[in-house]
């Protein structure tokens, strides 16, 4: 039989004391949801905070005509949910499992205490909230000042740039990613992701190769989104 997950599986505790993680062991609640599963409703009034230990979740928010507009995926050692527990407000977006996940929950009182008195903790918690700012400052730049064209473009970078680049200037994004959730993203149509990927593919900077797109010249990629950013 498969151990029950302890709170050393979340990477934000890792280095605790015994007795803290002995703590937290009896206060976390642990869940599966199933692909397509809602871990969190806008609506909802919980206060809670979630770790990611397997899967991968995504944070989203939706237009009045319904339109769903991705904010973020979130992997194993990340989490989420951390401003309401922090503040006491509503929460700021909903988030669903996008495939099998394993998440672990904390209640915001559990979350401030240890948030308090364990400058670890609290400095992960920071750079996480500066991350989230600076990303956020990125997008509402790109949205604020790029044609739809050119957000596609920079999406790709991010995702070629997260990916990592090898020495000889490629990057291989695993899985495709799937032109609806750029979409979503980037705050535009399938459709145009579609075009902007098939052109990329034309001028070779992009290739499908099995699982996997390749981005083949990050660098000529980069130089693309540069020269339009420098041009504003």
């Amino acid at each position: 039989m498969k151990q029950k997950p302890l709170a050393t599986d979340v990477t934000m505790f890792a280095g605790l004391s015994p007795e803290l993680l002995a703590y937290l062991d009896r206060v976390l609640i642990w869940r599966r949801f199933r692909a397509g599963e809602e871990i969190i409703d806008r609506q909802s009034d919980s206060r809670d905070v979630f770790f990611v230990v397997e899967g991968m979740v995504r944070v989203v928010l939706y237009s009045v005509s319904g339109r769903e507009i991705t904010l973020d995926d979130i992997g194993p050692g990340g989490y989420f949910g951390e401003l309401a527990a922090l503040d006491g407000e509503p929460r700021s977006a909903s988030v669903m499992a996008v495939e099998p996940s394993l998440v672990a929950s904390l209640g915001d009182e559990p979350f401030r205490k240890v948030s308090t008195e364990h400058p670890a903790v609290a400095l992960a918690l920071m750079r996480r909230l500066a991350a989230v700012v600076r990303t956020s400052s990125g997008r509402i730049l790109d949205l604020s000042t790029l044609g739809a064209n050119n957000r596609v473009h920079a999406e790709v970078l991010r995702l070629a740039r997260a990916a990592g680049e090898d020495e000889n200037g490629r990057a291989v994004i695993s899985p495709i990613p799937v032109h609806s959730d750029m979409a979503s993203r980037v705050s535009t149509t399938r459709e145009t992701v579609a075009r902007v990927m098939s052109d990329l593919s034309r001028q070779g900077i992009v290739k499908r190769e099995k699982s996997a797109l390749v981005v083949q010249d990050v660098a000529r990629l980069a130089a693309i989104v540069e020269d339009v950013r420098g041009d504003l």
